[in-house]
């Protein structure tokens, strides 16, 4: 196996494949990199000359406007998600974000002294490639995004290198194409002192982790994380130090360990109601390990 890997997103890209041919290598490293590129173009809230900041005045004038086929496509997997939970994962928190001061060095930036407008998913307008966002609002698509950027990246990477392909951007982790024996085997830890296990990985099946302990920074005195309770607009209650799920793909699984974050306490109930049969392990607090779904038992 090969492995290559660089600094993305105020975290690390990593594509892991199934081949030390060079060519390979290349042309899957290629394949995630054009797929990343085109994500952050078109809706980074830190660039202010990605799609979705450059054309705000559009979006919000009340009339909206057409967007690229790339932005519409990840504003409907973001309300997809916000669906999916009831409102948990919701894209309409960039604004509420910035006025926390959470920027892209993971947080300490001065608000901008503009007070966020409380909207919700609902508020947002997606027809086709028309978009439409409430006057005020800034979308924040980084969680769906993030994920959805995995996905296809493994997808076009195995494609194009023709062999097994994992992709890794923080805690998402995507895989495609066919491996020596078609699994591929995951370090499941958060931070280097919390719980760790080791488990197997079809190829072609992803897992996702979401975190209260990254991406901290304080306010005020106060700590903050960047997963926000979309009914207050504060941090979820770090009831989770993390959540981690398995599922056909990276978008769903993060959907559902954010929402498990956001839930809080009845984070265990949701999966037992929702996704009975979704492999998941969370992490409390105290450190504690809880495995549901059929999560592989701990070994002796």
């Amino acid at each position: 196996m090969a492995r290559v890997a660089w600094d993305l997103w105020t975290t690390t890209a990593e594509v892991v494949v199934d081949s030390s041919d060079e060519r390979a290598v290349d042309a899957a490293v290629a394949a995630v990199r054009e797929v990343t590129d085109a994500v952050e173009a078109a809706c980074s809230r830190f660039r202010p000359d990605s799609e979705l900041m450059a054309r705000r005045a559009e979006l919000e004038s009340g009339a909206g406007a057409e967007v690229s086929p790339m932005l519409a496509e990840l504003v409907q997997v973001a309300l997809d998600a916000a669906r999916s939970t009831d409102g948990d994962v919701d894209p309409t928190l960039g604004s509420r974000m910035q006025e926390l001061g959470y920027d892209a060095s993971r947080g300490g930036a001065e608000p901008d002294g503009t007070e966020a407008r409380r909207a919700s998913w609902k508020d947002v307008t997606l027809e086709g490639r028309f978009l439409r966002v409430p006057a005020g609002v800034i979308l924040d698509l980084g969680a769906t995004a993030k994920a959805f950027a995995a996905d296809r990246g493994a997808a076009a990477a195995a494609e194009r290198a023709g062999v097994g392909v994992m992709v890794s951007l923080g805690g998402d982790i995507a895989t495609a194409g066919p491996t020596a024996d078609g699994v591929w085997q995951i370090l499941v830890r958060d931070l280097d002192d919390d719980p760790e296990e080791q488990i197997g990985l079809a190829s072609g099946w992803s897992i996702a982790t979401s975190s209260t302990s990254r991406r901290r920074w304080e306010r005020d005195g106060r700590p903050m994380h960047h997963i926000l309770d979309p009914r207050w607009g504060v941090p979820a209650a770090p009831v989770w130090r993390s959540v981690t799920a398995v599922t056909p793909t990276c978008v769903a699984a993060n959907t559902i360990t954010t929402a498990c974050i956001v839930r809080g306490a009845e984070a265990v109930q949701f999966l037992a109601d929702r996704y009975a049969n979704v492999p998941a392990r969370l992490v409390s607090a105290r450190g504690d390990v809880i495995r549901v779904g059929g999560w592989p038992a701990e070994r002796a």
